[in-house]
């Protein structure tokens, strides 16, 4: 007992709250659920009258609040109990009867309940989609009406709303069929029907459900719904769809203007009459449609909106080719415009509309001369001085018209019309652009290109159909440099594409832009003298550069795909490559492209090809460095160009280990270049690290002579100062000379040479006696080769003997008599192999 009463109150409370909107129809729902199953758990096996009554309404409200939220498939249950409660019901009313009478009036409280449950059942059964069922349960509510006249209106209301949905889902047969259902119902009781208006609604649905699913098929079925409609109530929609379904039937224009008649003493709106003309015209019925258009103003005689009509009247006739006709309509209106009868603003704005489809039309067609036609119409209903933004597109447009007709005067006029209009417009300054252009007058085309520039940077507005595309400041760019190039105006051009380049978001157009600057400029480059390149070529350093960047941002646009970024970086880093090779005599330039060409080569696949473009590109880009560096005078310059040339070896070193594993590469110099160019600039640097280098450097088998003589001569170049890697390097060269099969005596008595020359400096006279011994032996080294070839330069001979002779008297001055008779005795050693010199010396 004390859970009935609990989910009673819970009830009663629900009912409450949904009605001062504290709660949602879906917590009503679930409130409701919880209380009506409690209910239901607490009866007993023979309820009373009142608690049976009870759990009918509960559960009837409870699966009408499921089905009112879209959740029909859990209202099936509720509606089922409250079935079998109202069998329980009349069962126990029978019970208690005394006779007939009495089962008659239980019985009529009894079907009310049903009628209802049955009804709720067809909605649930309809949402989940069940046809068949639906339709049973509306049957059996539909025999039930005899008895319930009063529901006749609610049947039918639930079976033109099924009608309704199954409509809007296109299920048209199912459509049909409620709708004539609902029809039919309402026509049971006219005390209780839904009324002559909504039966009228009801069969204009039928109608078009019938026109809509298959017109030439159910044809008949349509004319009859509407016409029944009609019948019942006419409106001005039950006329208009009866027209459309007469006109696709293909009836007569007399059948057509019957239609008409029957509704001409209607109260229709304005813009019903022009709606039906329109229907009327379009569907290809002149004679009527005009007709009925020349009887609406007689029913509009006091409305200000006549203007409609003839608008109407204006573009029919244009659509039916019969200019002329339409010409004198509009000339009649100009008439009326300067007369007091002048239209309204929204139907004045609605002719210009007309007036400039019809000019853009004729343009299209390269019919200047008739554009110029339709725009002057439009001209005439501005008053002289007048400052308006539409009358600035309307002379821009004009002028367009009268460049075309080379009227160039006639355009000066119109554009500066459009200035006084609308000065800060950027489609001004196109056309003020395209006059000079046309005058060939380089310096104000170039002025205009440069307003144009700053004015695309704003967002622009909507303009007319004669513009290109959606007339952004990017199109009028592009379009600008486009007649720069038909009228041979370069340099124009070229300004034109720079700003285009700086304000285009789409990376084809972009880089289609990119490209011409550069082909632009390079022609440019081409024709002019080496003083007034160097402003050009950096230009082109910025375009290229610009190409690069939009190739890295170009990852995050869709539309631009991999292929396309490969194609792109592809054509610019060939074009950098060209530029570096061509640009030789400027070495930082040349230093510049091939960096840039590197760079751009990096959105390129990694094949054998672009990894040796790219090997390449930082060789060359080091060596002009360092070549720069040797030659600046300022450390911090220099510094700067060294390090920088490291940075450029370390990355190649990284691309030749890739690459050497696609191929052989043994005959390949880069080993040795990347090797001596690291070493000049970690030697200038005065690299701490430079030792460790060269650890590895003298541990390699196929060093050759000519790198270590090389490497010898960097150690000692300013500002690089190594005298013992020098030296190292000296003697590395000097062993693997004398591993030849045959020495090269001359190549042989240089390296000597220098090796003595940083071993025994000129001057010096306290020599450690190692030194001495050390230098001793490459001297015997000498005489060793000397005696062995006739090949030995003479001058080198000389000068051995001279510095062994040299170095004997410097050790005579300090006293080292033994160590001099030594030297002075090495030095004639030699005198015995000099040629011709040999009497001067003896």
């Amino acid at each position: 007992l004390q859970v009935e009463e609990s989910a009673i109150s819970l009830w009663n409370w629900t009912v409450t709250k949904h009605t001062g909107a504290v709660i949602s129809d879906e917590q009503r729902a679930k409130l409701r659920f919880v209380a009506c199953r409690l209910i239901c758990l607490c009866e007993g096996s023979d309820p009373p009258e009142g608690t049976i009554r009870r759990q009918i309404l509960m559960s009837m409200k409870t699966g009408k609040g499921w089905i009112d939220i879209g959740k029909a498939g859990l209202a099936d249950g509720f509606l089922e109990n409250a079935m079998s409660s109202i069998e329980k019901l009349y069962a126990k009313l029978r019970e208690g009867s005394e006779g007939e009478a009495d089962i008659q009036v239980h019985r009529a409280d009894v079907e009310k309940s049903l009628f209802k449950v049955l009804s709720y059942q067809a909605e649930s059964v309809f949402a989940q989609g069940d046809f068949q069922k639906a339709v049973m349960c509306v049957q059996r509510c539909k025999d039930m009406l005899m008895k319930l006249p009063k529901e006749t209106c609610y049947l039918s209301i639930l079976c033109y709303n099924f009608g309704v949905e199954t409509y809007e889902r296109k299920r048209y047969e199912q459509s049909s069929f409620w709708l004539s259902q609902s029809y039919d119902i309402g026509k049971m009781d006219m005390k209780y029907s839904v009324g002559k208006e909504m039966q009228a609604k009801v069969l204009r649905l039928l109608a078009t459900t019938y026109f809509e699913w298959d017109c030439s098929l159910y044809l008949d079925k349509a004319l009859k719904a509407i016409s029944l409609a009609n019948q019942e109530n006419l409106h001005p929609a039950g006329f208009f769809l009866k027209v459309k379904i007469l006109l696709k039937s293909g009836a007569s224009d007399e059948d057509i203007n019957s239609a008409l008649a029957e509704f001409m003493h209607l109260e229709m709106s304005l813009d019903f009459c022009l709606n039906t003309a329109k229907l009327l015209l379009e569907h290809g019925r002149e004679s009527v449609g005009f007709d009925f258009l020349k009887s609406v103003p007689e029913r509009f005689e006091s409305s200000p909106d006549l203007g409609k009509i003839t608008l109407l009247h204006i573009e029919f006739l244009l659509q039916n080719k019969r200019e002329l006709l339409a010409k004198q309509k509009i000339e009649e209106i100009i008439i009326g415009h300067y007369t007091g009868k002048q239209l309204l603003p929204e139907a004045l704005n609605q002719l210009h509309i007309i007036l400039w489809d019809r000019a853009a039309k004729h343009y299209e067609e390269k019919s200047y001369s008739e554009a110029l036609h339709w725009y002057n119409y439009s001209v005439s209903f501005y008053t002289p001085g007048q400052i308006d933004q539409n009358l600035a597109k309307l002379q821009r447009n004009m002028a367009s018209c009268y460049l075309h007709l080379k009227q160039v005067d006639k355009a000066k006029e119109a554009v500066k019309q459009a200035e006084r209009c609308d000065p800060n417009s950027i489609f001004t300054k196109f056309s003020v652009y395209k006059i000079a252009v046309m005058e060939n007058d380089t310096d104000k085309a170039m002025e205009a290109i440069i307003e144009m520039g700053k004015l695309a940077e704003k967002p622009s507005e909507p303009e007319d159909k004669l513009r290109v595309d959606k007339n952004t400041g990017s199109n009028l760019l592009s379009l600008a440099a486009q007649i720069a190039l038909e009228n041979d105006q370069q340099i124009v051009a070229i300004k034109a594409l720079e700003y285009l380049s700086e304000h285009l978001q789409d990376c084809r157009q972009l880089f289609a832009a990119l490209k011409c600057l550069v082909r632009l400029m390079l022609s440019k480059v081409m024709a002019e003298n080496a003083e007034k390149r160097d402003e050009d070529i950096n230009s082109i350093l910025t375009y290229l550069n610009l190409a690069h960047k939009k190739l890295a941002e170009s990852f995050t646009e869709e539309k631009f795909t991999g292929d396309m970024r490969i194609l792109e970086a592809h054509w610019f880093r060939k074009v950098a490559w060209n530029l570096a090779v061509q640009f030789k005599d400027n070495p930082e330039k040349m230093r510049d492209f091939f960096v840039l060409s590197f760079k751009l080569s990096q959105f390129c696949p990694s094949d054998k090809a672009v990894l040796i473009a790219q090997k390449t590109c930082l060789l060359m880009a080091a060596a002009v460095d360092l070549e720069m560096g040797r030659q600046r005078v300022g450390p911090s310059e220099q510094t700067e160009l060294f390090s920088q040339a490291l940075q450029h070896l370390q990355t190649c070193k990284e691309i030749w280990k890739v690459l050497k594993l696609t191929g052989d590469f043994a005959k390949d110099p880069t080993d040795t270049l990347l090797l001596l160019y690291e070493f000049e600039a970690r030697s200038k640097l005065n690299d701490p690290t430079l030792h460790n280098l060269m650890e590895s450097v003298w541990e390699q088998p196929q060093i050759e002579i000519k790198t270590l003589e090389i490497i010898s001569s960097l150690a000692m170049e300013s500002p690089a100062r190594y005298p013992v890697l020098c030296k190292k390097a000296l003697k590395s060269a000097l062993n693997l000379h004398r591993k030849q099969a045959v020495i090269d005596a001359v190549k042989f008595s240089k390296c000597l040479h220098s090796l003595i020359n940083i071993s025994l400096p000129t001057g010096l006279t306290d020599l450690d006696t190692c030194v001495l011994q050390e230098v001793w032996d490459y001297f015997e080294d000498a005489l060793s080769v000397v005696s062995s070839t006739d090949a030995y330069p003479e001058m080198e001979i000389l000068w051995l003997m001279t510095r062994a002779w040299n170095t004997g008297i410097f050790q005579y001055t300090v006293g080292k008599y033994k160590e001099a008779e030594q030297w002075c005795g090495l030095g004639m050693r030699f005198l015995n192999h000099l040629g011709s010199l040999k009497k001067s010396y003896e």
